[in-house]
C-alpha cells in the first residue's frame, strides 16, 4: 500500500539502448535511415488506396487503416529515441511516461483487433464469395474499425489505471528507451503482484489467445483454398494475401507475447525485442503486405509516375 510520507517521482530516467557514444551514433544513423525510408512508403500506401478508384475493396480499406496505425505506433517511441541518442541525461516526465504508455497500448491493441477484422474479411471473401460485397460493405467495415479503436482504448485505460494508482517514491531509472508497464511496475514502491497479474492477463493472455485463434483461422482458410478449383489466379491471389496476413500476425503478436505473457522480470533480449516490436515491425507490416499484392504495387507505380510526370510538366 502507499506509504504515508514520500517524495513522489516527477520524472523517469531512461537508460537507453547503449551508453557508448559511438554505438549511439551508429544506432541513430540506422534507425533514422530506416524510419525515413519506410515511413514515406507507408504514407504512399495510404495515399494510393485513397486515390486509386480500383482499390475500393474492404481489404484495401482495412490495409490503409493498418498502415495508419503502424505509422502512429512506431512514431510513439522512435522520435524521442532518436533525440535521446544526443542527450547525456535521457529523461521523461511522469505525465509524458503515462501518455507514452497509454498510446502504446491504445494503438497496439487497436491494431490487434484490426487484424482480427482482417481475418473475418478474408473469411467472407473466401467462404462467402457471392455475398462478400453485401457482408463486408463500407458501413460495416467502418463500424468494425471504430470498434477496434474502442477496444484498444478500453484496454489501454485499464493499463493506465493500474499504473497511476501505484506509488513511485524512490528509484526512477527505467532500463529501456521508452516507458511501458513492464519497466514502470518494477520500480513502484509497493507490492505489484496483483497489478502484474491483471496486466499479464489483459495483455499477455489476450495476445496468446488472439494469436492462436488467428493462426487457426488462416490455417482453415488455406485448407479451404486448396480444396477449391486448382491453382487459378484468384486462388493464388487469395493464398498470397493469407500468407501476408500470417506474416503480419506473427510479427505483431510474437514480440507482444514475449514481452507481456510472462512475469515482468528483466532479460537480456528485452531491449532488442522491444525495438523490433515498437519501431521496426510496425513500419514493415504494410510493406510486407504490398510486396505480395500486385494491384497495390501497380497502383503505386501509376501514382508515382503520374506525380513525376506532373512535376516535369
Amino acid at each position: 500500500m502507499e506509504p504515508a510520507n514520500y517524495t513522489r517521482v516527477t520524472e523517469f530516467v531512461l537508460i537507453g539502448l547503449s551508453q557508448a557514444q559511438e554505438v549511439q551514433l551508429v544506432l541513430f544513423v540506422i534507425f533514422l535511415s530506416f524510419y525515413l525510408f519506410i515511413l514515406p512508403g507507408n504514407i504512399l500506401i495510404i495515399c494510393t488506396i485513397r486515390l486509386d478508384p480500383h482499390l475500393t475493396s474492404p481489404m484495401y480499406f482495412l490495409l490503409a487503416n493498418l498502415a495508419f496505425l503502424d505509422i502512429w505506433y512506431s512514431s510513439i517511441t522512435a522520435p524521442k529515441m532518436l533525440v535521446d541518442f544526443f542527450v547525456e541525461r535521457k529523461v521523461i516526465s511522469f505525465g509524458g511516461c503515462i501518455a507514452q504508455l497509454f498510446f502504446l497500448h491504445f494503438v497496439g491493441a487497436s491494431e490487434m483487433f484490426l487484424l482480427t477484422v482482417m481475418v473475418f474479411d478474408r473469411y467472407a471473401a473466401i467462404c462467402r464469395p457471392l455475398h462478400y460485397a453485401t457482408i463486408m460493405n463500407r458501413h460495416l467495415c467502418s463500424i468494425l474499425v471504430v470498434l477496434s479503436w474502442v477496444g484498444g482504448f478500453v484496454h489501454s485505460i485499464i493499463q493506465v489505471a493500474l499504473i497511476v494508482r501505484l506509488p513511485f517514491c524512490g528509484p526512477n531509472k527505467l532500463d529501456s528507451y521508452f516507458c511501458d508497464i513492464t519497466q514502470v511496475v518494477r520500480i513502484a514502491c509497493a507490492n505489484t503482484f496483483p497489478e502484474e497479474l491483471v496486466m499479464i492477463f489483459s495483455s499477455g493472455l489476450i495476445s496468446v489467445v488472439c494469436f492462436t485463434a488467428l493462426l487457426m483461422s488462416y490455417a482453415f482458410l488455406l485448407v479451404m483454398l486448396k480444396k477449391q478449383s486448382g491453382s487459378g489466379e484468384n486462388t493464388n491471389r487469395a493464398m498470397s494475401t493469407c500468407y501476408s496476413h500470417i506474416t503480419i500476425v506473427v510479427l505483431m503478436f510474437g514480440p507482444s507475447i514475449y514481452i507481456y505473457a510472462r512475469p515482468f522480470d528483466s532479460f537480456s533480449l528485452d531491449k532488442v525485442v522491444s525495438v523490433f516490436h515498437t519501431v521496426i515491425f510496425p513500419l514493415l507490416n504494410p510493406i510486407i503486405y504490398t510486396l505480395r499484392n500486385k494491384e497495390v504495387k501497380t497502383a503505386m507505380k501509376k501514382l508515382v509516375n503520374g506525380y513525376i510526370f506532373c512535376k516535369q510538366k
